[in-house]
């Protein structure tokens, strides 16, 4: 133990009561979603009844709810045991266990990701439709109980899975922090620091789309190497000849003069590198305080300058 831990009879601990409003908080997590820090706010009033109990001076529970205000984004189902895991990480903080700011965002972040992908194919696209679906044939033969066993049975597991993940994740987050002096918490915060940024810089090349369309050449192509529209029988055998001829030509079948853009070119040397340049760049504008909303109004004027001039 070392000398900043408090006793064990002075020991503050989340109570089943404190967790419990926390898990009934956390149904909103969506509430306040935002395009800048997107479920920051619902995290945020989610853990504050355990603020409450861990910090009794008004200044620590203002630092601690700031933290909690920092990005945040999961699948909702999927976000309780991220929740109990810092509920475990605060309360050890409270105590006086040496856990700074960026140990704990950064285990939050490297859990979201990987548990973002896991509540899509669970909830919406396993247990949703097999719980509609036996609403549904329900309320077709005249039953009532259709909608309201579906409503009922759907909010029941959902709940009963988010609270005993959050327990779960308590339970855990409270067992790795046990072990500060072997380094476990340093290696669980590097590990998922790392598992977030490989996430991020997977994400990068689905969610950032940046497409120059200045022509750089344009070249006639012989016959044969494009669908000759002209010359095509009419009706449905036509049709299938066009298609016939895209299917074994490609996308320059479509016109007589294949034209080549820099995005062609960029795409052929490293796919991917305009938006992974540009979102390093706005990682380097928020490390320098710039404000989120500063930099999506910028990034609005240079889209519509650079449609209007055809970069873009």
């Amino acid at each position: 133990m070392t000398e900043n831990t408090k006793t064990n009879q002075e020991r503050i601990v989340l109570t089943e009561s404190v967790r419990r409003k926390v898990c009934n908080r956390h149904q909103f997590l969506q509430g306040t979603w935002n395009y800048e820090r997107m479920q920051n706010g619902g995290w945020a009033f989610s853990i504050i009844p355990a603020i409450k109990a861990l910090y009794k001076d008004k200044e620590d529970q203002k630092q601690a709810l700031k933290r909690h205000l920092e990005f945040y984004n999961t699948h909702p189902y999927v976000s309780s045991p991220v929740m109990g895991v810092t509920l475990a990480m605060e309360e050890e903080r409270a105590n006086g266990t040496p856990i700074d700011d960026a140990a704990i965002n950064g285990v939050k972040v490297g859990m979201m990701g990987p548990l973002a992908g896991v509540g899509d194919p669970v909830f919406w696209f396993t247990l949703r439709p097999i719980l509609g679906a036996l609403g549904a044939s329900l309320a077709l033969s005249g039953n009532i109980l259709g909608p309201i066993i579906f409503f009922v049975a759907w909010n029941l597991i959902r709940y009963f899975f988010e609270w005993k993940t959050q327990e779960m994740g308590y339970k855990a987050g409270s067992e790795i922090t046990k072990d500060l002096s072997g380094g476990l918490l340093g290696k669980i915060t590097l590990m998922a620091s790392i598992l977030g940024m490989f996430i991020v810089g997977a994400l990068v090349q689905r969610w950032v789309s940046i497409n120059f369309t200045v022509k750089v050449s344009e070249i006639t192509q012989q016959t044969g190497s494009y669908i000759d529209w002209a010359n095509l029988p009419a009706g449905a055998e036509g049709i299938k000849q066009a298609l016939s001829q895209y299917n074994s030509i490609g996308a320059t079948a479509l016109d007589p003069v294949k034209v080549t853009t820099l995005q062609d070119n960029l795409n052929s040397l490293i796919p991917g590198l305009i938006p992974l340049l540009l979102t390093l760049g706005i990682c380097k504008l928020l490390k320098k305080d710039v404000s989120p909303i500063t930099i999506i109004l910028v990034l609005f004027a240079i889209g519509i300058v650079a449609r209007f001039f055809g970069i873009m």
